[in-house]
């Protein structure tokens, strides 16, 4: 792995107790897996002031390197994650789940953007690729390659390879720029792979083989 990605509503469900055993997590993360990039997965955004808050949360209180981000209510709502050198945006853009056929698709009749193309478009300008990614969902292989043109240079994160039904291998094909420029994220096809007592076990192997693919694509010259 690469990176980690703790999924905050998991811990945050838990009450005080979770919020104790997301340190516990960061800190043996950041003691056993020193170079790892680590992200919280919180989807946060609010008003500037709020979310000067959140980022000190994920940024000081718990050390993360990158915090995802909801760019529903604009650049003021996003820009207070930028203040901190070394650290990464992650931005919505196009979702992997159902649902974001509901906004994420309405086009803009002047430009004849889509939204999450508007986005894109205009958020690319807040941060730079050296502090900022966009979230780009597997489970839209076919739209990958228009995202990869807007944002030719920024990593993207990609959620849905796994249990959502996301092919890994449309997503190299569709997405990689000359630099890979990919962080493809697999959770539930791991961390359910198996519900019996060798779990752990069959959870090492699930990321293994994932692991090994997206090797096998990398040598398979797909990088341009």
């Amino acid at each position: 792995s690469v990176a980690y990605k703790p999924n905050l509503a998991f811990y945050e469900s838990m009450g005080p107790q979770g919020w104790m055993s997301l340190e516990k997590t960061v800190q043996y993360i950041r003691e056993n897996y020193p170079g790892i990039f680590l992200i919280a997965d919180a989807k946060r955004g609010d008003i500037g002031n709020t979310s000067g808050l959140y980022a000190r949360a994920f940024f000081e209180r718990f050390d993360f390197d990158a915090v995802t981000v909801a760019p529903y209510m604009g650049e003021d709502s996003v820009k207070p994650f930028f203040a901190y050198p070394g650290r990464w945006v992650i931005l919505l853009a196009l979702t992997s789940n159902k649902g974001a056929y509901d906004f994420q698709y309405i086009k803009d009749e002047k430009t004849g953007d889509r939204l999450f193309e508007s986005v894109l478009k205009t958020a690319q300008n807040w941060g730079s690729p050296d502090n900022m990614m966009f979230v780009a969902g597997a489970t839209k292989a076919e739209e990958l390659k228009g995202v990869r043109k807007i944002v030719p240079n920024h990593f993207l994160l990609v959620p849905g390879v796994g249990a959502q039904g996301g092919s890994l291998q449309e997503v190299a094909q569709n997405a990689m720029n000359s630099e890979c420029g990919l962080l493809v994220n697999s959770s539930r096809a791991i961390i359910y792979a198996s519900l019996n007592r060798d779990f752990a076990h069959k959870a090492g192997e699930a990321a293994k083989e994932i692991q090994q693919e997206m090797e096998q694509l990398l040598s398979d010259g797909l990088l341009g």
